[in-house]
């Protein structure tokens, strides 16, 4: 295989159809962007869930020495076994519950350092220590919208220094993200069915301008790998800028948006990082944009090839 005439036919086709390759790379650059964003939103779904639970889920803290919510149930300072044998017995009993998981005080308050700022917990006179934080009980519901049994009967009990209903926070809060992960993956799809379209266009073109060519070289014998291979490095070349454009915008959005903004203004939730950045460019599941882009155009470039230049 002369793979000079191969790079020769590679830049004569992309000069020659300059034009429907950047509409195809910008095309490709909107969608993949669109799609990196929803994976990221999708990502952040995960970890603000990890962190802070689901609409489903209600927290029952339990009581601590010198409890700071000042609750009469912590009357007797920390809880003790007993109590919390009641509390369990009562969440077990209870046909609101779907079931519950157990917190140890150094689980919260490692869980609650990702979103503490680190002068809180560290140095030689910490505000928040280990000791100090509350055991507690997460309690998955069987419906959002059934609690009131539970709580009422939680919120009363001995030992029991607080019960935090996030339900409706948290589910005004993951709407928002399936709003903006849905919505971002409905614009990438049309975009990225455009790009199909366009990549199919520029596909027939090249070969109808390079019809007498292709003429040549079958009556000589050559294969459809070598015909068909300028063709698909030109729709590499493409899809390699568009992914690399889109890679660009999500690390900025990354870098400034979430790391330098969002962070540092609503830093009660714990936010994406730059692990969760590589997922969204190598990802098996959903594809991420690395994966995605040559996918969208190396495919349609070899069935159609595969038609023109098929010997």
């Amino acid at each position: 295989m002369q793979l000079r005439y191969v790079f020769t036919e590679l830049r004569t086709g992309l000069r020659r159809n300059l034009s429907m390759h950047l509409a195809v790379i910008l095309t490709l650059f909107v969608s993949l962007s669109l799609a990196g964003i929803g994976i990221l939103v999708q990502r952040e779904a995960t970890v603000a869930r990890d962190s802070l639970g689901d609409e489903l889920k209600i927290l029952v803290n339990l009581c601590t020495d010198d409890d700071p919510s000042h609750s009469p149930n912590c009357a007797s300072g920390e809880v003790t076994a007993d109590q919390q044998q009641r509390i369990e017995k009562e969440i077990k009993d209870n046909d609101e519950v779907r079931s519950f998981a157990y917190q140890s005080k150094e689980e919260g308050f490692e869980k609650a350092k990702e979103t503490l700022p680190e002068s809180s917990y560290s140095g030689p006179d910490p505000i928040v220590t280990a000791e100090g934080w509350p055991a507690a009980y997460w309690v998955t519901l069987k419906t959002p919208e059934r609690a009131d049994g539970i709580i009422s009967a939680l919120e009363g009990l001995d030992g029991v220094s607080g019960i935090k209903d996030q339900r409706k926070a948290l589910g005004q809060i993951f709407g928002i993200m399936t709003v903006l992960k849905y919505g971002s993956w409905i614009g990438a799809g049309f975009l990225l069915f455009a790009a199909l379209l366009q990549v199919t266009n520029t596909i027939r073109l090249a070969a109808l301008a390079r019809r007498r060519e292709i003429a040549i070289m079958r009556l000589v014998g050559a294969s459809t790998l070598y015909i068909a291979l300028p063709f698909l490095l030109e729709s590499l070349v493409a899809a390699i800028v568009g992914v690399a454009l889109a890679a660009g915008v999500l690390a900025a959005f990354q870098h400034w948006g979430v790391d330098q903004a969002l962070s540092d203004h609503v830093s009660f939730l714990p936010w994406v990082d730059w692990g969760d950045y590589t997922h969204a460019l190598f990802g098996l599941f959903p594809p991420g944009i690395v994966l995605l882009g040559p996918a969208l155009t190396l495919i349609p470039t070899l069935l159609l090839t595969r038609k023109y230049v098929k010997v």
